[in-house]
């Protein structure tokens, strides 16, 4: 786990998951959300690029939850992060499944300078609601990423609904999340992420909803992009 200077990162979302760092693989914790809609994500993405045997990037991969379960599907996975606590516990994680991940703490913007054109896949999912400047973590995965290849991002649209259901009701009345994770400010509609994907040359391909059932406690894929949703992409070539 190679360490490198900061570039397109805000201090405070750093410190704030590098506090919940020891939690990234309790399914029961504040990260129960994304053990949930793996799968989910996990299948939606192998369907469009058969991970298997592919060179994959896993672009803000936390505490491993995505690398892994890439990696178990025959993807040769390199997860990047710049949260030293969280990639720590990915790195002990992978020695208890025995999963093949390698770990860098790293940007995005700091590794498209060392391997331009370099990976058949790379996911970029719940982070860009994190960075300063999406726009340029987008640019950077697309520089990444080799000539026909895929790109898969996953953000929160931001409109009212967004606001009651991904912060009010998740932090606030579900608990599905800790109060502050996110800020409705940095939430990135459907369009606006289009167009950063556009702007960076990729062509935008499919987007798809994760909806979530307060009351049967069940996420599921959906038509429906008004909260929480992913965007495939392929690069041309």
């Amino acid at each position: 786990m190679n360490q490198a200077a900061p570039g397109n990162v805000d201090p405070s979302e750093l410190a704030k998951f590098s506090a919940l760092a020891s939690k990234w693989w309790d399914p029961n914790s504040e990260f129960r959300p994304l053990h949930e809609i793996n799968p989910l994500r996990l299948n939606w993405i192998h369907e469009r690029a058969d991970l298997k045997g592919k060179k994959v990037l896993d672009v803000g991969c936390g505490g491993g939850i995505l690398s892994e379960s890439m990696a178990h599907k025959g993807a040769d996975v390199l997860g990047i992060d710049l949260a030293e606590k969280s990639l720590k516990v990915a790195e002990l994680h992978k020695l208890e499944s025995g999963a093949q991940v390698d770990y860098r703490m790293i940007s995005a913007e700091q590794l498209a300078g060392e391997q331009q054109n370099c990976f058949d896949v790379v996911t970029c999912l719940e982070m860009l609601e994190h960075v300063p400047d999406p726009k340029q973590t987008v640019k950077a995965c697309a520089d990444l990423c080799k000539p026909g290849g895929w790109l898969f991002f996953s953000t929160i649209n931001r409109n009212p609904k967004s606001f009651v259901f991904a912060i009010v009701g998740a932090e606030y009345i579900l608990n599905l999340l800790p109060r502050g994770t996110h800020a409705y400010e940095k939430f990135i509609k459907p369009s606006e992420l289009a167009k950063a994907t556009r702007d960076a040359g990729l062509e935008f391909t499919e987007i798809i909803g994760l909806v979530y059932n307060p009351i049967t406690k069940v996420y599921r894929l959906a038509k429906n992009t008004d909260v929480n949703y992913m965007i495939a992409c392929r690069k041309p070539g």
